[in-house]
């Protein structure tokens, strides 16, 4: 499948068993993996990663505007979380295919967060990543329409909108935007993305995995956690009425036009 385009293999779920899922993601045709991150606390980990497979995994560093602190409980992004991080923002800016994962997100659960704080958390972040010449892989939940608006005014050319779940209308935006949008195993299951993703054009799509979440069953967390990047490229296939080869060629190319410091596949 080339491009797995937002993954969390930095992520404590797979600290047991990294190398299987490593294997599984290549034997399943995964030749380039964008590790997202979500806390300061990750970025050490997917730079090993990155060191470790250097031929598979891409870095990317992000504050998302859920933090857990090493603890259970998940709180609202703070400036100072961000501003904490900043500076290896930059010092490894030469390793980074982009800043992510990053965004927005106006789901009642995700209520205890503060919508200007986590705006200002998401522009900040934007910034650094026009200073640094990087794409944006971003979470857009409930709120795709404020997302793309913002990135339209502080001129982001590159973004990934990942699990996309927005309106047709926000969508097409988005696509007029010049963003793209990729779609985890999950969506198999959704009815409501089936129109989404059929009038989607193909050329703005992307496949993601979002492993260790959002596999073919509700709530997957299993051991068989990065492989199924495959049932997102069939469910397009079908969706699209084109051929699985022809989704994967202009998937891997769309992925390579927006991160285009990831290894060539």
């Amino acid at each position: 499948m080339d491009y797995d385009c937002h993954c969390h293999l930095s992520a404590r779920e797979f600290e047991q068993d990294l190398e299987d899922v490593i294997q599984r993601s290549r034997e399943a045709g995964v030749k380039t993996s964008i590790t997202v991150t979500e806390e300061a606390g990750e970025f050490s980990r997917v730079l090993q990663l990155q060191e470790r497979f250097p031929d598979l995994v891409s870095p990317c560093f992000g504050v998302h505007l859920l933090q857990t602190s090493g603890g259970l409980e998940r709180r609202s992004a703070m400036p100072q979380d961000l501003d904490a991080a900043r500076s290896r923002f930059y010092v490894h800016r030469n390793r980074l295919v982009a800043v992510g994962e990053i965004g927005l997100d106006f789901t009642p659960w995700c209520a205890l967060t503060q919508r200007d704080r986590d705006n200002q958390v998401f522009v900040k972040q934007l910034d650094i990543a026009k200073e640094l010449d990087l794409p944006v892989n971003i979470h857009s939940r409930s709120a795709a329409g404020v997302t793309i608006e913002t990135m339209k005014e502080h001129g982001i050319s590159r973004a990934l909108l990942h699990n996309f779940a927005g309106k047709l209308r926000v969508g097409l935006e988005g696509v007029k935007a010049g963003f793209f949008f990729s779609f985890p195993p999950a969506v198999c299951r959704n009815q409501q993305r089936q129109k989404l993703i059929k009038l989607l054009p193909l050329e703005h799509i992307c496949l993601e995995t979002d492993s260790p979440s959002l596999g073919l069953q509700r709530h997957e967390r299993s051991a068989v956690r990065n492989e199924d990047i495959a049932l997102s490229c069939r469910y397009m296939s079908e969706v699209k009425g084109v051929s699985p080869q022809k989704v994967q060629v202009i998937t891997a190319q769309n992925a390579y036009r927006i991160f285009s410091k990831a290894p060539k596949t």
